[in-house]
């Protein structure tokens, strides 16, 4: 696990700076606190910050070369097939110098060149030059687990694991893209490919670019397919469900360094703690966290799982100091992020790696098996379809009012968050369950001069347009599709990458192995949602493994109580940061329009945290790299990879 950055001029007299490389690759050391290197020829330069954990040796330094020194290779993540490859690349007669995997890469580009993203089973970003064709050949993993940034201008071409690390680059400037912080505000975060940086972009998941001869080339690898259905009975779909997750878990053991498990308590997670302990004879590590108000807290079911396996159990009880937290949290995720359980995430990670350098979570089980409970809502909201729409309005209109009775997870705040959907078509309505701001309340928001740049931009098209691009032929299971095309690189695993690398963590996902993904994706969707039960086959893989209440119990989520901080500890810092003169002066919004959201807030009158959260963290994001110079280290950084400051521990407990 690496952090990863590069630079090509594509004028080939022009030399790139060597202390450039390092300057972008020093701001990322977090990535990779073990080892780091540079290599600079003439018109090309590559850097790397390392987290060691296959061939700890210096044999696995990057920039790695191949035995002639024409080709060079930067790589973040693991590839978890490696040991395979490289017994086939051997029988063609390719010498390996190291155990890493990284050095595979540069063999099967000789072999296959750009093709190789194809023979990878793993979460990776790389980017390799070949000199004898003077071409940079970058990717990404198909799921999006590690990320990768890029400029591109008739000058060069610059890359990077985070955009702070490009920000370093001579010519690269930290201006703001109008149109990404338009998408920022629907969804709560920068969908790939745009950044929230003027002339930045993200390659999308799944997908490779080619720079040569000045001319950038980017193509989509992989494309996940949901038929034809797979056609046996459940018994049998069940046991290959079974040795697929084993396949998947036993590959994500392989670590030269201690290695543990994010435990929620959820069947996803427990899910891989299980296939743990049956794949291992060692103590089996576990990790939870939780929260002193019942509504947000888990950790009665992680403890219930650690106890039936016997782990080894470390958790955590908190009660962030978000204030305190907000500047850490800005600088590292680099764009406007709303997600706030990217709080909780940094300090689980933080607590993780105090013992361990690898962990395995849950993620993508959701978004594999119907496992959120707007999935099932998507399914019987449908059934509403037949109603005729002024009707369906109506109803709209009755039981919306409720909204602002119920607390935030409350039956009837959820209650009346679905029924304000209904009047809606089926892409429109999971879109106003998803969104922060919907185009009404924006365009509200907004000045008049905002929105005309901007306002003829529909943020909704980019979920409408996964959809229509889906070979799913039930709704359902087309928004499973678009959330493991948007929502899950975009956000969670934005959210676990950061948080995790931020303490120098690697986390692996087995659940999002590619074959396991594409087994799920061809399972007819009543093994994923029959009726209202969520996730049916893999809960029967899991009936005689896990205990009955993890099984029986409905999706949590992991959450932190933000509508009560921004009535209380963080009410004064919202209103102070989002009606300050230099906020205002930005032009976005109007100043009325943002103390009502307060005021409404604050008075209980309506729930606005997600809204006010996501303003809070696009301000803040304002101050640290556009208003300034992008600093090269977060405030406080140990405190992240140490344990946060006291005031945020509540009280820990180890079983």
């Amino acid at each position: 696990m690496c952090g990863i950055a590069g630079q090509l001029f594509h004028d080939p007299t022009r030399r790139v700076d060597p202390a450039a490389i390092l300057r972008m690759t020093d701001t990322i050391r977090h990535r990779g606190p073990d080892d780091g290197g540079v290599w600079t020829d003439g018109s090309v330069g590559l850097g790397s910050r390392r987290l060691a954990v296959i061939d700890l040796s210096p044999r696995g330094h990057m920039p790695m070369t191949n035995e002639d020194g024409s080709l060079h290779v930067v790589f973040n993540g693991e590839i978890y097939n490696f040991h395979e490859l490289r017994d086939e690349l051997r029988a063609k007669g390719h010498v390996f110098r190291s155990d890493s995997d990284t050095e595979a890469i540069l063999h099967l580009w000789e072999e296959y060149g750009e093709r190789l993203v194809e023979r990878l089973r793993g979460m990776f970003a790389f980017a390799l030059w070949d000199a004898s064709t003077r071409t940079l050949f970058a990717a990404r993993d198909r799921l999006g687990k590690k990320p990768l940034y890029y400029v591109h201008d008739a000058h060069g071409f610059v890359f990077g694991s985070e955009p702070k690390a490009l920000l370093q680059a001579p010519g690269v400037e930290a201006g703001v893209d109008l149109l990404s912080i338009h998408h920022y505000l629907t969804w709560g975060y920068v969908p790939s490919p745009f950044s929230a940086f003027r002339g930045m972009r993200k390659l999308p998941p799944a997908h490779s670019l080619t720079v040569r001869g000045g001319r950038l080339d980017v193509r989509r690898y992989w494309t996940l397919r949901y038929g034809p259905k797979h056609t046996a009975s459940e018994d049998r779909l069940a046991e290959e469900l079974q040795s697929l997750l084993e396949e998947s878990v036993r590959l994500r053991l392989i670590s030269d360094v201690p290695l543990g498990a994010l435990l929620s308590g959820g069947v996803d997670s427990s899910a891989i703690v299980a296939t743990m302990r049956r794949l291992t004879s060692g103590p089996v590590r576990t990790f939870s966290i939780g929260f002193d108000q019942p509504a947000y807290d888990e950790l009665a079911y992680a403890r219930l799982v650690a106890q039936h396996f016997g782990t080894e159990h470390h958790e955590l009880v908190v009660k962030p100091d978000a204030a305190a937290i907000l500047p850490k949290l800005v600088w590292y995720y680099n764009e406007p992020y709303a997600d706030s359980s990217a709080l909780p995430a940094f300090q689980l990670c933080a607590m993780a790696r105090r013992s361990v350098t690898v962990a395995l979570a849950g993620d993508g089980g959701d978004e594999l098996f119907a496992g959120y409970d707007r999935h099932a809502a998507t399914a019987v909201a449908a059934r509403f379809d037949v109603v005729p729409a002024p009707l369906r309005a109506a109803l709209a209109r009755g039981v919306g009012a409720l909204g602002t009775v119920g607390a935030p997870k409350t039956l009837v705040y959820r209650l009346a968050r679905f029924v304000e959907g209904l009047p809606l078509d089926p892409v429109a309505r999971y879109a106003r369950w998803l969104a922060v701001f919907d185009n009404s309340l924006k365009l509200g928001l907004y000045t008049a001069d905002f929105a005309a740049q901007v306002a003829s931009h529909d943020s909704l098209e980019l979920l409408a347009d996964l959809y229509r691009r889906s070979d799913a032929e039930d709704f359902v299971e087309a928004t499973l599709d678009a959330d493991l095309q948007m929502y899950l690189p975009d956000d969670l695993l934005v959210k676990m990458d950061i948080a995790s690398m931020a303490c120098s963590l690697e986390v692996r996902s087995p659940l999002l192995d590619h074959h396991l993904v594409e087994f799920a994706a061809r399972l007819p969707r009543r093994m994923k949602l029959r009726g209202l039960v969520q996730k049916h086959l893999l809960k029967r893989v899991m009936h005689d493994v896990l205990p009955e209440p993890i099984l029986a119990r409905r999706k949590m989520g992991f959450g932190v109580p933000i509508d009560n901080w921004l009535r209380g500890e963080l009410r004064e810092t919202a209103y102070d940061v989002l009606l300050d003169r230099r906020a205002i002066a930005r032009g976005y919004f109007r100043a009325d329009a943002l103390r009502r959201l307060l005021d409404e807030h604050a008075s209980g009158a309506a729930f606005h945290h997600h809204r006010l959260w996501a303003l809070l963290m696009l301000e803040l994001w304002h101050r640290t790299f556009i208003d300034d110079a992008c600093p090269l280290q977060a405030p406080s950084a140990d405190d992240v990879r140490t344990g946060l400051p006291r005031s945020v521990v509540a009280g820990a407990v180890s079983l």
